[in-house]
């Protein structure tokens, strides 16, 4: 009990807290339009890096139309019950490795429950990276969940001009802060083929790849450019 009521003061705080930093930065002109880009494409998956995704639960006006994939590892209750608090629903599991490793940590029914988001209709966000692998090279899970939903991949980037690089992080976390710019970036929808090859898969998954790290880059030039 004690430790459920730590976890909700700490996850109220540390929304309230991103929720102050998104709407302190000034949005740069070069934001791009979410809602205008995903129309008459929904549901979509959302694909974003580990540590970058901090300001994402504010940038679409209807979270309630949202799932995201939470690793299953104690560490992440909090960016659990953060993402409950901002109206996500939220699908436990890891789905980084999916086609390799669809056993372990709760990869089948990560797959499952996404995939059963987006036959409701649900857009689904992602972490495209594998925790603790390679930062910034996409995993296969986002791969499998396009080819067996045939939903659209969407890369998303969202950058501020002032923030804190914790460098000591496999993914240098960076922590938003207020009062300077912020960026949204978003790439081409990826659409996997349901019969694509193991070849083709590979394609897409370098796809994504470079389309995220595209992004990426795109949002901090803006805000850094003072656009």
């Amino acid at each position: 009990m004690a430790s459920g009521t730590f976890q909700n003061i700490a996850a109220s705080f540390v929304y309230n807290s991103l929720r102050f930093v998104f709407w302190s930065n000034r949005k740069s002109p070069e934001y791009d339009d979410l809602e205008a880009a995903v129309a008459g494409k929904l549901p979509v998956i959302i694909a974003l890096w580990h540590g970058q995704q901090l300001l994402t639960q504010f940038v679409y006006a209807d979270n309630k139309s949202v799932a995201a994939l939470v690793s299953r590892s104690r560490d992440a209750e909090i960016n659990a019950r953060v993402l409950r608090l901002s109206g996500v629903r939220v699908i436990r599991g890891s789905g980084g490795r999916e086609r390799r490793q669809t056993a372990r940590k709760g990869g089948v029914g990560a797959l499952k429950g996404m995939t059963d988001a987006l036959a409701e209709g649900l857009n689904i966000v992602m972490i495209a990276d594998i925790s603790k692998g390679a930062p910034r090279q996409s995993g296969d899970g986002i791969i499998a969940l396009a080819k067996l939903s045939g939903r659209p991949i969407v890369p998303m980037a969202v950058a501020t001009s002032r923030y804190h690089v914790v460098e000591k992080s496999w993914d240098k976390t960076t922590i938003n802060l207020p009062f300077g710019r912020v960026c949204l970036k978003l790439g081409a929808p990826i659409t996997v083929p349901r019969n694509a090859s193991d070849a083709e898969l590979e394609e897409y998954r370098q796809k994504v790849t470079d389309e995220l790290n595209s992004v990426t880059d795109k949002a901090y030039r803006a805000v850094r450019n003072g656009a």
